[in-house]
C-alpha cells in the first residue's frame, strides 16, 4: 500500500467511510505520525477527520501518503484517548479539572525539588516529542528550570550513537548528514529498512520511490541487513551479515580502500585531520579477519568497498539496526568515514548537512567548542551522560536502588514515553514507577506507563493542533518548510498541548499559576538577547524589545517560529533582507516553500575544537580495541534482532485497528532451518528467554530471516491491567524488551543493546 495514493477513505468506528456532504469541507495537515511528514489534504465533517489524502501540491511530498497517514482520521478520533486530566485520588486515577490537575502537579513536583535536589526530580521524554511542535518548543525550557541532569529519552534506544559519532567527528550533536536520495548513483544503506520505517534520520517522503528512481537511472542499491526486509528485496546487492557485526564490516571496508589505495577526499583534504591515524587504527580489520565474524565472505566485502570507491557518487546510511548494538557509535562513526575517505561527504549525490529554516544564524567557519562526553554520570552504575541524557536502561535503578553518591529519582516528569514497553526490563521499571513520590506524565493515553502517574495531563488530537517539523527539517533530503495551523478548532474542556506543557514549566518551577504566555516571552527575550549580541546575526545591535515587537502570529508559539524563521538561515532578519522569510510569508504558501536541493556547507557546521572534521577523536580510538576484540568471538545459538512494520512507529500505534492485522502482528520470525532443528512448527507458541526474562510468541517460519537469527517486533506487550486501550489489549503481543535485563549497553552512547542479542528458544512445554 505504498505509493503516490492521492485519496484513501479509511473508515472511521463505528461506520464505514463517510459520504461527503454540503457540511465537509477539507484541510491541509502535515502528518506526524512518522518521519517522513507527508502533507495531507484532510476531510472534516463538523469537527470529525473523516478521511485523508496525500496533497499532491505539497512541495516536498507531493501527494505521496503511506498507511499511517491515510489512518489519520482513525487515529484522531481514537475513542481510547482521553479527553480529561486524570488525578490520583485515593489510589485511583479519576477525571479532574485542569486547574485541580495543575495544582496537583506543583504540590507534587515542587516538595521534591526544595527537599532533595533538582537530580531527584527526572525527565522521560519520548519520540512522540519530535512530532509535535509542543514537544520541539517546550521540554528544553522545562529542564533549563528543573536543571535536573536525570533525563532520559528514547535517543538511547534509537540514534544516540549518530549524535555522539556526529559530535565527535564534528563537534555538533546534531549535525547529521544525510543521502542525498534524489541524485546519487550509488546507495548503501546498513541497519535501515525505509520502505517499512519511510526513512529514520533520513526525513525523506516517498523513500520507496526514490529507491526505485534510483535504479531507473542505473544506480545502485546495497542492502546489509539479516534479514530479507522489503527494502533487501528491492536490492542489487543484499548482504545478509551477523547481527551486531556492521562496525567490523565497515572497519574492514575501510581497510580495504586503504589498501588498495582508493581514498579519494577530494575537495574534502584540506578539511579534515587524523586520515594517517585512521589508517593505523583499522590496519587489523582486514576482510579476512572480519569475514567470519561478520559471516560475509572477505571478497564480498572488498567487493562492497570497490562499489562504492568506483560510483561516481555514493552514499552510505545507517540506522537503528546499527545502532541499537553494542558498537553502535563506531558503527555509525565508521558510516561517515567511508563517505569521507570516498570525497562523498558535503557533495550532491553524497552525503550532505541539510539546513533548515528554523536553524540558527549560520555563523563565520572557524574552531568551536566541541563535544565532550561524560559530564556527569548516572548515580548507580555511572554511566557518562551523552549529549545531556542518560541511558534510558538505567532509568529503574535510578528509581528503585539507593546509594550514597545522591538521592534516587523521587519524582517522574513523562512526556509521550512509554517505557515500560520501549525500554529493557519493563518488569523492572513498572515496579520501580509504582514506587515515586509523584510522577506527571503528559499522554493522550493511560498506557502500561502513564497508568503509574498521579497527574495524567492529555493533549488533544493532532488534527486540533499546528504543526512545523522542526527536528525532521534538520535531516531533510531537501531543504523546505512548511507550517499547518489546526484543522478542526480545540473541543470545549481541551486544552493546545503548547499551553499544558507551557503550565507545566510554570509548575515544575515555582512560577504556578503565571500565565502560560510568560513561558514564550521569557524564551524570545532571552533569544533576541542574545542574538542582538552576535556579530554574524542580523539583528546585532539593534533593540530586543523593538524585534519582538515586530513578531506576529496568534499564539505564543507562532511567534516562536516567526522568530526563529527571521533569524535563520533563510529569514529577513527583521527587515534587513526583505525577500527573506516570516511566518506571514509561510501562512501565504500553504503547501510549502521549497527551499531547493541540499548544498554543499562545509566548513561552516563543524564546531570542532580544530576547526575541521576529525577523524579519529579520542573516545572512539580509546572503544577500538573492545571491536578488535571482538574480532575474535564468534557468539554460537541463536540472536534476536527487531522488526519494524510499515502500519506501526509507537506502541500507541495497536490501538488503531486500521493499523493492526495482516503483518504487523506480534509473532517470532525464525528461519526453517532453525525451526526444524528446534521443533518448532509455524503458528505454534514458542517460548523465548532472554537474560531480562522469557516471553510467549507464535512462531512464524520464513527465510526472510538468515540462519541462527530470529526476530521479534517493538512495542507490543498490551496485557497489563489498569489500561485504556481497548483495542491493544484484544490482541496485546508480548514485549520484546522484556527478554533484555539492561546491563548489555553501547558504552559512548548508553544506548541499549536491542539487536543481536543472545536468547534461547524451545517449543511450549520445554525448557529453553
Amino acid at each position: 500500500m505504498l505509493g503516490r495514493v492521492s485519496a484513501i477513505v479509511v473508515a472511521i468506528p463505528p461506520g464505514g467511510p463517510v459520504s461527503t456532504t454540503a457540511d465537509s469541507r477539507t484541510a491541509l495537515r502535515i502528518c506526524p505520525l512518522c518521519e517522513a511528514t507527508c502533507g495531507l489534504t484532510l476531510t472534516i465533517e463538523g469537527t470529525r477527520v473523516t478521511s485523508a489524502r496525500g496533497d499532491r501540491d505539497d512541495v516536498f511530498s507531493q501527494g505521496f501518503i503511506c498507511p499511517k497517514g491515510a489512518s489519520f482520521g482513525a487515529a484522531d478520533g481514537d475513542p481510547d484517548r482521553l479527553r480529561t486530566p486524570l488525578v490520583r485520588k485515593d489510589g485511583e486515577l479519576r477525571e479532574a479539572t485542569w486547574e485541580e490537575a495543575f495544582d496537583t502537579v506543583a504540590a507534587g513536583l515542587r516538595p521534591v525539588v526544595e527537599r532533595y535536589g533538582p537530580h531527584a526530580v527526572g525527565a522521560v521524554l519520548g519520540n512522540p516529542n519530535v512530532h509535535t511542535m509542543a514537544g520541539a518548543l517546550y521540554p528544553t525550557v522545562l529542564l533549563g528550570g528543573l536543571g535536573t541532569h536525570s533525563l532520559f529519552t528514547a535517543s538511547t534506544l534509537d540514534q544516540m550513537p549518530k549524535h555522539v559519532s556526529s559530535g565527535l567527528l564534528y563537534g555538533d550533536a546534531n549535525a547529521i548528514p544525510v543521502p542525498d536520495l534524489d541524485r546519487t548513483d550509488h546507495l548503501l544503506l546498513i541497519g535501515a529498512n525505509p520502505l517499512e520505517s519511510n526513512g529514520s534520520l533520513c526525513t525523506a517522503p516517498d523513500f520507496p520511490g526514490k529507491l526505485k528512481a534510483l535504479k531507473a537511472r542505473g544506480g545502485t542499491l546495497t542492502v546489509i541487513d539479516p534479514r530479507r526486509t522489503r527494502t533487501a528485496k528491492l536490492a542489487d546487492r543484499h548482504v545478509a551479515i551477523r547481527p551486531g557485526t556492521d562496525a567490523m564490516l565497515l572497519a574492514a571496508m575501510a581497510y580495504v580502500l586503504f589498501e588498495e589505495e582508493l581514498t579519494d577526499l577530494g575537495e574534502l583534504a584540506e578539511l579534515v585531520q587524523g586520515t594517517d591515524e585512521l589508517r593505523e587504527a583499522v590496519r587489523d580489520f582486514t576482510p579476512e579477519a572480519a569475514a567470519e565474524a561478520c559471516d560475509v565472505d572477505a571478497e564480498t566485502i572488498r567487493a562492497l568497498a570497490r562499489e562504492l570507491a568506483a560510483a561516481p557518487t555514493a552514499a552510505v546510511y545507517g540506522r537503528i539496526g546499527s545502532c541499537t548494538v553494542p558498537h553502535g557509535t563506531l558503527a555509525s562513526w565508521l558510516v561517515d568515514i567511508l563517505n569521507i575517505l570516498t570525497g562523498n561527504l558535503d557533495r550532491p549525490g553524497g552525503a550532505l548537512f541539510p539546513q533548515a529554516a528554523t536553524d540558527r544564524t549560520p555563523r563565520p567557519a572557524g574552531p568551536g567548542h566541541g563535544f565532550a562526553l561524560g559530564r556527569w554520570h548516572s548515580r548507580v552504575s555511572r554511566h557518562p551522560e551523552a549529549k545531556g541524557e542518560l541511558p534510558m536502561a538505567a532509568l529503574a535503578e535510578e528509581i528503585d536502588t539507593a546509594t550514597a553518591e545522591g538521592e534516587p529519582i523521587r519524582a517522574l516528569v513523562v512526556i509521550a514515553a512509554n517505557p515500560v514497553l520501549s525500554a529493557p526490563d519493563g518488569d523492572r521499571l513498572d515496579k520501580a514507577l509504582g514506587s515515586l513520590d509523584f510522577m506527571v506524565s503528559v499522554d493522550p493515553y493511560l498506557n502500561e506507563t502513564s497508568r503509574h502517574a498521579h497527574v495524567v495531563l492529555p493533549p488533544p488530537p493532532p488534527s486540533q493542533s499546528p504543526h512545523h517539523d522542526f527536528a525532521f527539517n534538520t535531516l531533510a533530503v531537501r531543504n523546505q518548510v512548511r507550517y499547518t495551523r489546526a484543522a478542526v478548532p480545540l473541543e470545549p474542556g481541551r486544552m493546545a498541548e503548547t499551553e499544558i506543557l507551557a503550565r507545566l514549566v510554570l509548575a515544575a518551577t515555582g512560577m504556578h499559576g503565571a500565565d502560560p504566555s510568560a513561558v514564550d516571552d521569557l524564551v524570545i527575550g532571552q533569544t533576541l538577547g542574545k542574538a542582538v549580541k552576535e556579530t554574524h546575526s542580523p539583528a546585532h545591535g539593534r533593540d530586543p524589545r523593538e524585534l519582538a515587537a515586530q513578531l506576529t502570529g496568534e499564539t505564543g508559539p507562532e511567534r516562536r517560529l516567526d522568530m526563529m524563521l527571521r533569524l535563520g538561515p533563510y529569514g529577513d532578519g527583521f527587515g534587513v533582507r526583505p525577500e527573506g522569510l516570516t511566518l506571514e510569508k509561510l501562512l501565504d504558501q500553504p503547501h510549502g516553500i521549497d527551499l531547493g536541493p541540499l548544498q554543499s556547507r562545509l566548513p561552516q557546521p563543524l564546531k570542532t575544537r580544530s576547526g575541521l572534521v576529525e577523524l579519529l577523536p579520542q573516545p572512539l580510538a580509546d572503544d577500538l580495541p573492545r571491536l578488535r576484540d571482538a574480532l575474535r568471538r564468534r557468539p554460537e545459538g541463536l540472536v534476536l534482532v527487531g522488526r519494524r512494520h510499515l502500519r506501526s512507529n509507537n506502541s500507541w500505534m495497536h490501538n488503531i485497528p486500521a493499523l493492526t492485522g495482516g503483518t504487523n502482528r506480534c509473532t517470532l520470525h525464525i528461519h526453517p532451518d532453525d525451526a526444524e532443528r528446534l521443533g518448532v512448527t509455524d503458528g505454534a507458541p514458542v517460548r523465548v528467554k532472554g537474560a531480562g526474562g522469557e516471553v510467549v510468541a507464535p512462531a512464524e517460519v520464513t527465510d526472510a530471516v538468515r540462519r541462527g537469527v530470529v526476530s521479534l517486533p517493538h512495542g507490543w506487550g498490551h496485557d497489563r491491567p489498569g489500561t485504556r486501550t481497548t483495542h491493544a489489549a484484544e490482541n496485546p503481543g508480548v514485549n520484546v524488551n522484556q527478554l533484555l535485563d539492561g546491563s548489555l549497553l553501547d558504552p559512548l552512547s548508553g544506548t541499549a543493546v536491542l539487536n543481536g542479542v543472545p536468547i534461547d528458544i524451545a517449543p511450549t512445554g520445554t525448557t529453553p
